[in-house]
C-alpha cells in the first residue's frame, strides 16, 4: 500500500481525506513538533492557519504557519524523492471581493494577513525550479462546505432550526461553494493521473448559489417554511458596523461573506480532469444540510 505524507490531517479537509483514501493509501501524518522528513511518494501540505472571523489572530500566526511552514515542507518535498506536491491555498490569496468572475489569470491582489500569506506561500512554491518528475498543485478553493464543516453554514442552520426569519433577503447575491466530494475527487485524480499538468487550479462547484437559496434548502432540509425578510440594506449595514464595535455575531466581515458576490470560475480545473464534478451545487449543498441532521 502506497503511504502519503500529510499535514494538517486532523482538521475538517484532512480527516475527510483520510477517510476518503484510507483503502488505497496509508498516511503519515505530520504534526507540529515532528521531525520534518519526507519519505513518501506523495505530498498533501493541508496544515494552515484559517482566516479569523473574530479578529483576534495576531498577522505573524498567519506569516508563520501559511508561509513559513509550507515553504519548509515544499524544500523538503524537493530535497525528497516524493514525486507529487499538493497544498490548499485559497481564492483569498487573490481578492476579497470580486466584481465579475474569479479565475486563474486575475492579478492577486489579497488585502488581509490571511490572503496575502497564501498568496507568498504560492510565490514561493513557483519561485523555484521544479525537477521534470515532479508534479506540483497549488489548490485555491472557495468555502468548503460538508459533514463536520463548522462556519457560517452552521449559523444559518441553527438560526433556521430556531424559527428565527432570515433578515437579509434584500441581498440577492451570488456566491460560489466548494463541496468537500468535489475537493476530494479533484485531489484523488491529481494523485492517481500523470496527465493532469502542475499548476494553480480554483477549485469550486459548478454553478454559484445565493444565500437566499441555500436558507430555502435548510428549511426544507428540516421540513419546514423559509422565513425570509428583506430588512433594508441601510439597516442591516448599520446593525453590521455595531457588531464591529461590540463584537456581537454579525460584523461587517460576516455580513460580507453572507452576502457579498463572489463567482469564482472552475473552467480549468474542468478542463485539466476532463470529467464533470461528481456533485452539482444544490446535491452537494443539500447533501451537507442533511449531515447537520
Amino acid at each position: 500500500m502506497k503511504s502519503i505524507f500529510i499535514s494538517g490531517g486532523s482538521g475538517f479537509v484532512g480527516i475527510n481525506l483520510i477517510d476518503f483514501l484510507s483503502k488505497e493509501f496509508s498516511f503519515i501524518n505530520y504534526k507540529k513538533g515532528d521531525t520534518l522528513k519526507i519519505h513518501q511518494n506523495i505530498v498533501i501540505h493541508l496544515a494552515g492557519k484559517a482566516h479569523d472571523l473574530k479578529r483576534v489572530s495576531s498577522p505573524d500566526e498567519y506569516y508563520n504557519v501559511n508561509t513559513e511552514l509550507t515553504q519548509k515542507v515544499f524544500d523538503e518535498f524537493l530535497a525528497s524523492d516524493a514525486r507529487i506536491f499538493i497544498t490548499l491555498s485559497s481564492v483569498k490569496a487573490v481578492a476579497d471581493e470580486v466584481d465579475n468572475e474569479l479565475t486563474e489569470e486575475s492579478t492577486p491582489n489579497p488585502k488581509t494577513h490571511y490572503g496575502k500569506s497564501k498568496l507568498l506561500a504560492e510565490k514561493y512554491i513557483f519561485s523555484k525550479q521544479i525537477p521534470k518528475d515532479k508534479r506540483v498543485y497549488i489548490l485555491r478553493p472557495c468555502m468548503i462546505h460538508g459533514r463536520g464543516n463548522k462556519g457560517n453554514l452552521n449559523l444559518l442552520y441553527k438560526l433556521v432550526s430556531k424559527g428565527i426569519p432570515w433578515p437579509l433577503g434584500a441581498f440577492n447575491n451570488q456566491r460560489s461553494f466548494c463541496s468537500i466530494d468535489n475537493l476530494l475527487f479533484v485531489i484523488k485524480e491529481m494523485i492517481k493521473r500523470e496527465d493532469i499538468p502542475s499548476g494553480i487550479y480554483n477549485v469550486a462547484d459548478d454553478l454559484p448559489l445565493s444565500t437566499n437559496e441555500i436558507i430555502i434548502f435548510i428549511a426544507e432540509s428540516q421540513n419546514r417554511n423559509s422565513k425570509i425578510w428583506k430588512v433594508s440594506k441601510k439597516v442591516i449595514n448599520t446593525f453590521a458596523k455595531l457588531g464591529d464595535i461590540l463584537n456581537l455575531p454579525l460584523n461587517t466581515e460576516r455580513l460580507d461573506k453572507l452576502t457579498q458576490n463572489y463567482i469564482v470560475s472552475n473552467r480549468k480545473l474542468v478542463t485539466a480532469i476532463g470529467k464533470d464534478l461528481p456533485l452539482n451545487s444544490t446535491d452537494g449543498m443539500c447533501k451537507t444540510l442533511s449531515s447537520f441532521n
